[in-house]
């Protein structure tokens, strides 16, 4: 029996076929991410935690602790991040990993860098931008390094999330530019990965990260705080901070401790 398919249908069965993204990427402004950053600007992961509790996220933006802090500064704190989410998406290429017989080898790479694994994301990075790659964790793959970190921090960038690897993690910790990784890469991007997506949600260590999220990651770990209650959870966390600040102030004082930027 034929079935008709009326011309809506059609066209929306089109439309599907071609893909479609359900989730709205919304954008602000630079002074617009700078009043949110502004509420964030001493709030520790742990205070955080505890305002999305308040709001009623419970469990909701902790990012899986496998994600952690590649180096850490315990003199200054410069490994932490307090930034909002530019968001770029890499997956596994399924095209040929290596040049054609007789191909050029630095042409093969520049082109696949400059066609299929871009950084097209640096864009849209702004001051107090946090670089969030969901990249492929599974594959030796150093899609970060200590040249092209220092372009995004050139670019206004406060750090980098991603949840697969990092390649010259020695540079980039003597460069003092936070990130936060699952894991040691070392190959280049051609033949492994390529671009899918920027500025679209994407997910790192089991949680979903939007364009203009704010994210904050210190030695416990990463969590990201969604836009829409960003500011709730800052009034929220910085109640929590000032009480924890007053109460190590007078044990530190009983205790002849001397006064470190942390309580006072």
């Amino acid at each position: 029996m034929a079935v008709l398919i009326s011309a809506t249908s059609f066209a929306q069965t089109n439309q599907v076929a071609k893909g479609i993204n359900y989730i709205e990427t919304q954008t602000y402004t630079e002074q617009e991410n700078a009043e949110i950053l502004k509420l964030y600007e001493k709030l520790r992961v742990a205070d955080v935690s505890d305002g999305m509790d308040m709001v009623g996220l419970p469990n909701t933006g902790l990012v899986d602790p496998a994600i952690h802090p590649d180096w850490v500064d315990h003199a200054n704190f410069s490994h932490i991040i307090r930034g909002i989410a530019v968001t770029a998406r890499y997956v596994p290429t399924q095209r040929p990993d290596r040049p054609q017989p007789g191909e050029d080898f630095a042409a093969w790479e520049g082109h696949f860098y400059s066609t299929y694994s871009n950084e097209a994301f640096a864009a849209a990075i702004q001051k107090g931008s946090v670089v969030v790659l969901d990249d492929v964790e599974d594959k030796d793959i150093g899609s970060i390094g200590s040249n092209n970190i220092l372009s995004w921090v050139k670019a206004g960038a406060v750090g980098v999330i991603t949840d697969a690897s990092s390649r010259d993690t020695d540079e980039i910790a003597l460069q003092k530019v936070p990130i936060y990784l699952r894991k040691k890469g070392r190959g280049i991007r051609p033949g492994r990965n390529e671009l899918e997506s920027v500025n679209r949600p994407v997910v790192i260590g089991g949680v979903m990260v939007c364009p203009g999220d704010v994210v904050v990651a210190d030695g416990d770990g990463v969590v990201v705080v969604p836009r829409k209650v960003a500011k709730q959870v800052a009034e929220f966390a910085q109640k929590i901070l000032d009480n924890d600040k007053a109460g190590r102030l007078q044990l530190y004082k009983s205790l002849g401790m001397p006064l470190d930027n942390t309580v006072k």
